[in-house]
Parts: structure tokens; C-alpha cells; sequence
């Protein structure tokens, strides 16, 4: 059995990952707040929602002096391994619920 001091630190889904599903759960989410769940600077999010929208997996509105993020669920996973499904599949296998 390996000494808990000596593991890795690792998890299945990538700090982009982390970022849509927390926009999943709250579309009204702060960039700190975003930090803050996933373990990452508040610039680090900042870069990895600007990913988000650069690629067209978020749609970022400003309302008022807060942002608003809108998932398209109908876009591809990324990676050859599961570019089959959508990141609405991969929400609703995370959530059990659809993305708004």
C-alpha cells in the first residue's frame, strides 16, 4: 500500500474540465469563486474561461457588472478518445441533469 505522503495527486477530468462544470452548475459563477472550487489562481481561470469561449464551448454575456455563461452542449469532447459525445453528455453523466 503506498504511504499517503508519497502519492500523487492527480484526477480524471483537466482544469477545463473542472471550470464548465462549475459554469454548469452555476451560470452566474465569479471568476474568484471559479478559482476557489477548482484549486487554481483566479488568473487561471480567467484564461481557461477565455479557452471556453475562444473554442465556442461558452457563450460569456455581461449582465449588469457580473457575467453570464451559457454552455453549447452540443460541441465535441476534445480528445480523439471521446470525441464521439458532446460536453452535454459529459454534464449530464457528471450532473444528471441537462446544461442550461
Amino acid at each position: 500500500m503506498a504511504d499517503s505522503t508519497h502519492e500523487r495527486l492527480w484526477t480524471f477530468l483537466s482544469n477545463h474540465g473542472h471550470v464548465l462544470i462549475c459554469i454548469a452548475h452555476d451560470s452566474g459563477i465569479r471568476g474568484r469563486e471559479i478559482a476557489a472550487k477548482v484549486g487554481i489562481t483566479e488568473r487561471a481561470a480567467q484564461k481557461i474561461v477565455a479557452d471556453l469561449v475562444d473554442a465556442g464551448y461558452i457563450r460569456r454575456d455581461r449582465i449588469g457588472r457580473r457575467n453570464h455563461y451559457e454552455i453549447n452542449p452540443e460541441l465535441p469532447l476534445r480528445h480523439p478518445v471521446e470525441n464521439e459525445h458532446s460536453i452535454g453528455d459529459l454534464l449530464m453523466a457528471l450532473a444528471a441533469e441537462a446544461p442550461s
